[in-house]
């Protein structure tokens, strides 16, 4: 009886859409954004919001998407106002309201996503759990110190361990019934541990701070490298040879970001900065949803997105695109770092094309299998 009062306070997967389309506004706008930062010429409400551009793609777009999944989770009504929050911050931008009505909603969106993450906790409690809990009142603080502070800055890593402490504790609800080494599970709380206590150095020692939480991003690397089931699956077909294909190349990404943090490259000013930060946000997280969209997406709207090999083509243009990207930082060549980024945005509508097409064959072949079921029923109405 409690599961079916939990159910009946959900709603429907078709009032969820609106939600995932103001995701999909928030990242069109935000890769836009992206690429005028890059000097590329962009339609002029994506170019105002060059400064916006972390805003848009991890407050508004990425903040939406996850909270959403979680609402789903929790199946409560009230957790909805997370996703709607987030997702009408990012209109807010991108209709050019002032800053402070997107920052509002945006703290709003990660207190109700604290607190249903806590719920859910409460209810089974988990260290899986504890990290998605952690992870949204990491968002929270981040939305909270760019407030305060009138500048994205202090919010990025906050944001970043946001992403990062969400992927985490989803890889280790999937992972808990593996066998794990007597100080794994110590190793992890101490690894957890230490990234917070970079970021909160950080607020006052952003040099140090900053290098200690790129050291223990590092060492989750390492971690979920060692521990995740990806390893093993990696070695099967189809769609879980491709998800586990995903996940091991960002883990890959991951401990690139933290070593070019450790570099001081988390740093405002460092010229590997560009690099650092988008080793995680796009070689990271981009990889786990390139990964987990043909499993989630259906969950969260009811749409089937069958597998295809053809999948792997985006995901190679973004890891090619990104390594473009690094080398160009490194080597202080702009015109490289600038093609890169456009290739960067080029790979993300790639994907979404092949979702769509997905989506397509999908509804297709259900149709075709519904009128294999009853081949002689139009005869019949007739």
């Amino acid at each position: 009886m409690r599961n079916e009062a939990l159910t009946r306070a959900d709603i429907p997967p078709l009032l969820r859409l609106p939600l995932l389309l103001l995701g999909l506004l928030a990242l069109v706008i935000g890769v836009l954004a992206g690429l005028a930062r890059l000097m590329v010429d962009v339609p002029a409400i994506a170019a105002a919001q060059a400064g916006a551009h972390g805003a848009f793609m991890i407050a508004a777009f990425l903040g939406t998407v996850i909270s959403l999944e979680r609402a789903v989770a929790l199946a409560r009504t009230w957790s909805y106002l997370a996703p709607l929050c987030a997702g009408l911050g990012g209109l807010m931008l991108a209709l050019g309201q002032p800053t402070i009505v997107a920052q509002a909603l945006f703290i709003i969106a990660g207190a109700a996503a604290s607190a249903g993450n806590g719920a859910i906790l409460r209810r089974h409690p988990g260290i899986h759990h504890a990290m998605l809990a952690l992870g949204s009142g990491a968002w929270l603080i981040g939305n909270l110190a760019w407030l305060v502070a009138g500048t994205i800055i202090p919010a990025v890593p906050w944001w970043m361990t946001f992403l990062v402490f969400t992927i985490a504790g989803e890889r280790l609800e999937l992972t808990r019934f593996l066998p794990k080494t007597p100080g794994a599970r110590t190793l992890f709380v101490a690894i957890v541990a230490m990234q917070l206590f970079g970021l909160t150095i950080a607020f006052w020692q952003d040099g140090i701070g900053l290098r200690l939480f790129a050291a223990a991003l590092l060492a989750l690397a390492g971690w979920l490298l060692r521990h995740d089931i990806a390893r093993r699956t990696v070695r099967q077909r189809g769609l879980t040879r491709y998800i586990a294909a995903c996940l091991l190349a960002g883990y890959g990404w991951l401990a690139v970001g933290g070593l070019l943090g450790m570099a001081g490259g988390f740093a405002l000013g460092n010229p590997l900065r560009d690099a650092a930060l988008h080793a995680v946000f796009l070689g990271f997280v981009m990889s786990m949803i390139f990964g987990h969209a043909p499993i989630i997406l259906p969950a969260l709207a009811r749409i089937r997105i069958p597998y295809h090999s053809a999948f792997y083509l985006p995901l190679m243009a973004l890891h090619a695109s990104l390594l473009a990207r690094v080398i160009g930082d490194f080597s202080e060549t702009p015109a490289l770092t600038r093609l890169a980024g456009i290739a960067n945005a080029m790979a993300l509508l790639f994907f979404i094309l092949i979702v769509l097409v997905s989506v397509v064959r999908g509804l297709r072949t259900r149709e075709s299998a519904a009128a294999d079921v009853e081949p002689g029923a139009a005869g019949r109405v007739t």
